[in-house]
């Protein structure tokens, strides 16, 4: 429990690094880059729909 809520704080924070920790380097990751280029609030919600699936 203590190891989602930490993700998902860092989720909001530090978007990418949440996704990593959570699914290693992979598809997620490199799409949540590309969100985080674009705009930031959509790689927030990205990670944290792939941190709490």
């Amino acid at each position: 429990m203590d190891n989602k809520l930490v993700l998902i704080i860092l989720a909001l924070f530090l978007a990418p690094l949440a996704v990593f920790l959570k699914k290693g380097a992979g598809k997620d990751l490199i799409i949540n880059i590309v969100l985080c280029f674009l705009f930031y609030v959509p790689a927030v919600i990205h990670a944290l729909w792939v941190v709490t699936k």
